[in-house]
């Protein structure tokens, strides 16, 4: 059974499932592969590389998806202001929407929308999404807690219903955070979203980028292995303003210095060497794995594509059912 929303309606897609504009990790190819699928898929462009940004757009438009064109590019909106000009990069490859996350809209928006592309909001609570819709959103994302990366405090069954009913019938609102399977897209909808972003979901994809080992951690991992804190901040010399934090899996050097953070800052002659080769390496027992509590619902490592419809298939199968059946659903499929 098709889902069709106000979110599916705008951005012209046929299944209300989104990549998150995940740093690096979501390139052209995990970008294609979601597109095709019939969901939407982002480039995260991050902090703004613009030879990782510029490469990676060529790549895109050279593998002319089905949706050719239905794609979109995010930036980390504080990083962004310091380097303005590569949002003229990203509108000249005309994307179907920007997305911006961690900051003020208000000096990109006009730029945005007058070069025909949607503005995507990322929020983490309601008075950051009144402030985003006054600033010209288009569609929000309601962040909550349990996603991997930055964040804020509140839980996504709170926040997305309290940003749906402050925004009304004004903009449409996806939810993310926690979300991997057809029973989180279910419930998203049944909380007033019109569709779901995932990040560590789509992690643990072929086509993402970053090394296996890592989307192994994710696969191998509970809910209970992750952690939010400052530590990979502070360790790859990039802390975040308040109130944002970073979640991650539990690993040997998060072990080491959560509740040591000053002692990690007084290190970091040392320690931060010792990163950023682990970081180079793909050396997790050091470096970090940047996933939220998403990753005990995941347990393969399959296609973008076979995502999205697996997601879909099951949470129309649960919405199709009679009104009181829905408890006892059956677990999403396991890797045999």
């Amino acid at each position: 059974m098709p889902i069709t929303t106000s979110a599916t309606a705008l951005l012209d897609i046929e299944h209300p499932v989104i990549l998150a504009a995940m740093d690096l990790v979501a390139d052209a190819r995990l970008t294609a592969a979601v597109s095709e699928a019939g969901g939407f898929g982002f480039l995260g462009a991050g902090y703004g590389d613009e030879g990782w940004l510029r490469r990676e757009i060529a790549a895109l438009q050279g593998m002319q998806p089905r949706h050719r064109g239905k794609f979109g590019i995010g930036f980390i909106t504080w990083s962004l202001a310091k380097q303005p000009h590569l949002l003229d990069i990203a509108l000249e490859a005309g994307p179907a929407a920007v997305w911006l996350s961690f900051g003020d809209p208000a000096p990109f928006a006009a730029r945005i929308k007058a070069a025909g592309a949607l503005v995507v909001c990322q929020v983490q609570s309601v008075g950051m999404a009144d402030d985003a819709v006054a600033k010209g959103a288009d569609i929000l994302v309601a962040q909550g807690t349990e996603a991997g990366g930055h964040g804020v405090a509140q839980g996504t069954m709170t926040l997305v219903p309290a940003v749906v009913d402050a925004v009304g019938d004004k903009v449409p609102v996806l939810a993310a955070g926690g979300i991997a399977d057809g029973r989180g897209l279910a419930a998203a909808l049944m909380l007033g979203a019109a569709g779901v972003v995932l990040g560590t979901r789509f992690y643990a994809a072929r086509e993402a980028a970053g090394f296996d080992a890592a989307k192994r951690r994710i696969v191998d991992a509970q809910g209970d292995d992750t952690l939010r804190g400052i530590v990979f901040d502070i360790s790859r010399g990039n802390v975040w303003p308040a109130p944002f934090t970073g979640r991650c899996l539990i690993n040997d050097h998060l072990r080491r210095w959560a509740g040591r953070e000053l002692d990690l800052l007084r290190a970091m002659n040392v320690e931060g060497e010792r990163y950023a080769a682990a970081r180079a390496a793909g050396e997790f027992d050091v470096a970090a794995v940047i996933a939220g509590e998403s990753v005990g619902l995941i347990h393969d490592i399959p296609p973008a594509g076979e995502i999205v419809r697996r997601m879909v298939d099951e949470a129309s199968a649960l919405l199709a059912r009679p009104k009181g059946l829905a408890a006892g659903a059956p677990r999403s499929s396991r890797a045999s």
